[in-house]
């Protein structure tokens, strides 16, 4: 399995891994999206879901790729899936919204980024309250690991690193 992570600005994320290899095009501008789902009463979750919390109705979506969020705590398991980094730290994120929406917090779970100038390949150190920012992973775990045919899934994903 390749910790190979996106490096990039405080302002967007880039999506071209330290290898050089870019994402799958999921968005209009070639790069991954980072989706969550926006609903006629003006909440916005991440997963998306057909239907909002309060059964309101999906009307679009939003790109949290280019937003920033805050550690709301983070863990590391030594104990991971088949496949999966070991260790692996995971943090739940809450990401910054538009100014004036007053919905419940827009969270996520992910895994924390590696740091690219670490010697030995060790994850970025993060704390509760931290700024961090997705960064595109093409692969978040070993396809060939499991159980399940690796065509089966998608692998990539979004990791967090901090923001300076």
């Amino acid at each position: 399995m390749t910790d190979d992570d996106t490096t990039g600005t405080t302002d967007a994320v880039d999506a071209t891994n330290t290898a050089g290899e870019t994402g799958s095009a999921d968005g209009t501008d070639g790069e991954p999206v980072f989706e969550a789902a926006e609903y006629a009463d003006g909440t916005v979750t991440y997963p998306p879901h057909p239907v909002g919390p309060d059964g309101a109705e999906r009307v679009g979506t939003v790109d949290l790729r280019d937003r920033e969020a805050r550690v709301v705590t983070w863990t590391t398991s030594t104990a991971t899936p088949p496949g999966v980094r070991e260790p692996n730290t995971l943090a739940i994120v809450e990401f910054e919204t538009d100014e004036g929406y007053d919905g419940p917090p827009v969270r996520a779970l992910g895994q924390v980024a590696v740091d690219p100038d670490d010697p030995d390949g060790e994850t970025y150190d993060v704390a509760i309250g931290d700024r961090v920012a997705p960064v595109y992973a093409e692969e978040l775990r070993e396809p060939g690991a499991g159980i399940r045919e690796p065509a089966s899934q998608a692998w990539d994903g979004f990791r967090f690193r901090p923001v300076e």
